[in-house]
């Protein structure tokens, strides 16, 4: 396996697999539907709020990636939702979709040989793909973190690795 194709797998382990921490798919799993906008006492966010702003940023990490066109959402009110539940239960289910869609987008992205890793990305301020895909993980890792928090706090997590 060549180097390039070595670093495009650690990639795409690092955005969508468990490696030393809980992944998305274990933190929202058998999460109660009453609890999805609870705010625990002392703490600061909601699993909507949570999730909502998981995939906002991480759809704004995709399109900056990929597309010159892209105008970035209001920092911070863009990044976060206005609500602390979900509006429906099809709501909650359309932002895991649409999430998991573009967990899958950046995966391909950067696993596809004809993206170049290191190429500056021509809008940006020396930011590469390489670059966003490490912030992506990176932002992901830490939020999904305190989605497993608020679930402690809330008494709706049974365990797994965090």
């Amino acid at each position: 396996m060549s180097d390039d194709q070595a670093l495009r797998q650690h990639l795409s382990k690092l955005l969508s697999s468990a490696q030393a921490h809980v992944d998305f798919e274990a933190a929202l799993a058998g999460l109660p539907a009453k609890l999805r906008g609870e705010r625990p006492a002392g703490l600061p966010f909601t699993p909507w709020q949570l999730l909502e702003h998981l995939r906002i940023s991480q759809w704004d990490i995709l399109e900056f990636s990929r597309s010159a066109k892209h105008d970035s959402p209001k920092w911070p009110d863009g990044y976060w939702p206005k609500t602390d539940a979900p509006p429906s239960a099809a709501a909650w289910e359309e932002s895991v979709a649409r999430f998991r869609a573009d967990l899958a987008a950046m995966e391909a992205l950067v696993t596809d040989p004809a993206t170049d890793l290191f190429a500056r990305i021509p809008r940006g301020s020396g930011q590469t793909i390489l670059r966003e895909a490490l912030l992506l993980a990176d932002h992901n890792s830490y939020h999904v973190g305190q989605l497993v928090l608020v679930r402690r706090a809330l008494g709706a997590w049974k365990g797994g690795k965090a």
